[in-house]
């Protein structure tokens, strides 16, 4: 087995962390996972807030339905999904490209002008949704790299989003909250998950092979 199916073997959704602090080289790791994690057309369309202010999570807590990993956790990095796709966003990201690559700007003018026409005239919601799923993917990605660094992790969606977005005040940057990712350590002592066995569907279940 290979060592990316261990540490996908080893985690779990941790339900109570220890409170240890974890290094920020491997939450820096963790985060550059996810940055150079795939996204429709390279647009990166979400940022990261990285969290680790005691206070601060002691008020994300109710909004997260007191979940004790908020506070209890190292880090709490929240995946926020651009509101909306603009023009001056897509021509940002397409200068970004142009200049790393030490290309013209007429070489992508093409087709970032086709992105711009499909994506702007849509309704802000349908926009974001899109957005969200490119924040899924780094997420993965984060998830995956904590458990090859054997960092615990709890992924969260049960939160109240609006709340966690006016406290951070997500809307002065055109975000949007969409996950918690909670880092740290897991409590071997009280976690009730810690020992019990991983369950998932097996492959011949999963996996539909078409000839």
């Amino acid at each position: 087995m290979s060592a990316t199916l261990d540490a996908l073997q080893w985690r779990y959704a941790t339900k109570k962390m220890n409170g240890t602090a974890v290094e920020q080289p491997l939450v820096d790791e963790i985060i550059e996972a996810a940055r150079l994690a795939p996204t429709s057309s390279g647009l990166q369309p979400f940022s990261i807030i990285e969290i680790t202010d005691a206070e601060l999570k002691k008020k994300i807590q109710p909004i997260a339905n007191n979940q004790s990993q908020i506070v209890d956790a190292s880090h709490l990095l929240i995946f926020a999904a651009w509101d909306n796709y603009t023009e001056e966003r897509i021509n940002e990201r397409f200068a970004r490209i142009a200049a790393e690559r030490e290309l013209p700007l007429s070489t992508v003018e093409d087709y970032k002008n086709r992105l711009i026409a499909g994506y702007v005239p849509r309704s802000a919601e349908v926009n974001f949704q899109h957005a969200a799923r490119q924040a899924y993917i780094a997420f993965g990605a984060a998830i995956v790299a904590a458990a090859e660094l054997k960092v615990d992790t709890t992924p969260m969606e049960g939160f109240k989003n609006d709340e966690l977005d006016e406290l951070l005040e997500l809307s002065k940057y055109g975000l949007k909250s969409v996950t918690i990712l909670a880092i740290g350590y897991r409590d071997t002592d009280n976690d009730w998950l810690v020992n019990l066995k991983k369950v998932r569907v097996p492959t011949s279940e999963l996996v539909i092979k078409l000839p």
